[in-house]
């Protein structure tokens, strides 16, 4: 399947990539590649939260 969407190469050591997998499989994600997305989404939200909870407790 061709996509016009960017493509990123990420290394990971062994370890890492067995929790990828394991996530993969425990969230029945059909491929890594949507797993890794999944992954970097909560990532991305989870800072963002962390932010925005700084940044309020910071104006109190």
């Amino acid at each position: 399947m061709p996509t016009e969407k960017p493509r990123i190469t990420v290394v990971v050591d062994d370890d890492m990539m067995q929790q990828i997998e394991d996530f993969r499989f425990e969230n029945r994600f059909p491929s890594r590649s949507a797993a890794m997305v999944e992954l970097i989404r909560l990532g991305i939200e989870q800072i963002k939260s962390e932010q925005a909870e700084k940044n309020c407790s910071s104006r109190k």
